[in-house]
């Protein structure tokens, strides 16, 4: 029998849906053993199981990582009680299980942005302005991590609502520093040239340069040279070219779409069909 080799999966926005990543676990034939999971942050909500989903990430200990996303944040907004939980919403079950205060504390300690200078990967949830190389974001994630995993946590999540700043400084301060860096972790998909968030794309028809696009094609962006993994985006309708060198990961898996992973040491891609329901909502944002 061929031995088992040690491989790298970075896994696209789960969502609660753990029936399906269980499957595609099964396909990789993944050993906790050997092999290291990397998820793509939005470990919880739309799907149907969030609760033992986020149990089975943290027990994984050091064999996984998982950065956060928006729908993660959401959850330790709505634990915070600086969000209203919505009917849509499929994260209750979470603040009402007995390992609640374990789970989230574990998730606080999360970070926003994982790299692998070995393997030559970096990961986030949603994009990097085109200011920021790889240096500079790091940096700027862990200004975020470090407020997250501060005793006054809750003060945070009071502060994030809304999309201004809508460009990065360095001279930025105080919360609208860290609204900036947290939208672009956890929100990014659109921006001009100069880097101008459009959180909402509204503005990919503009004329000149005020028109956006995907992140990753602003041209001269600092990050242009690191392989970049990134979810957050069902939506996307073309695969970015090669030569942009990033690794999209999100296919849509809570609204009936696939699951995907991506294998780091030979780059292929694996998914499966989702059989868990679709939620009874779709996105129009695509969030």
């Amino acid at each position: 029998m061929e031995e088992h080799r040690r491989f790298t999966y970075a896994i696209g926005d789960v969502q609660g849906c753990f029936d399906d990543l269980l499957r595609l676990l099964d396909m990789l034939d993944y050993d906790p053993a050997q092999d290291r999971l990397w998820f793509a942050g939005d470990l919880v909500n739309r799907g149907p199981n969030s609760l033992e989903l986020l149990r089975f990430v943290r027990t994984l200990n050091n064999s996984a990582i998982s950065v956060l996303g928006n729908h993660d944040l959401y959850l330790l907004a709505a634990a915070a009680g600086a969000a209203k939980i919505r009917d849509k919403d499929t994260i209750a079950e979470i603040l009402e299980a007995p390992d609640c205060e374990e789970l989230l504390f574990w998730l606080r300690h999360q970070p926003l942005l994982h790299q692998d200078s070995t393997l030559g990967y970096a990961m986030v949830h949603a994009g990097l302005p085109p200011q920021w190389g790889l240096e500079q974001a790091a940096r700027c994630a862990h200004e975020i991590e470090a407020v997250l995993q501060n005793f006054d946590y809750e003060d945070f999540f009071a502060h994030m609502c809304g999309e201004k700043p809508l460009q990065w400084r360095e001279d930025l301060k105080g919360w609208e520093r860290l609204r900036f860096i947290v939208n672009c972790f956890t929100q990014l998909r659109y921006c001009d040239r100069d880097g101008r968030l459009d959180l909402a794309g509204e503005r990919r028809n503009a004329s000149g340069k005020k028109r956006s696009m995907p992140w990753f094609l602003v041209p001269k962006r600092a990050s242009k040279g690191v392989r970049i993994l990134f979810g957050h985006w069902a939506k996307l309708d073309d695969k970015p070219p090669k030569k942009q060198r990033v690794y999209p990961l999100d296919t849509g898996c809570a609204n009936g779409g696939r699951f995907t992973a991506f294998r780091l040491e030979d780059a292929r891609y694996f998914r499966v069909r989702c059989k868990n329901e679709a939620v009874p909502w779709r996105s129009k944002s695509g969030t």
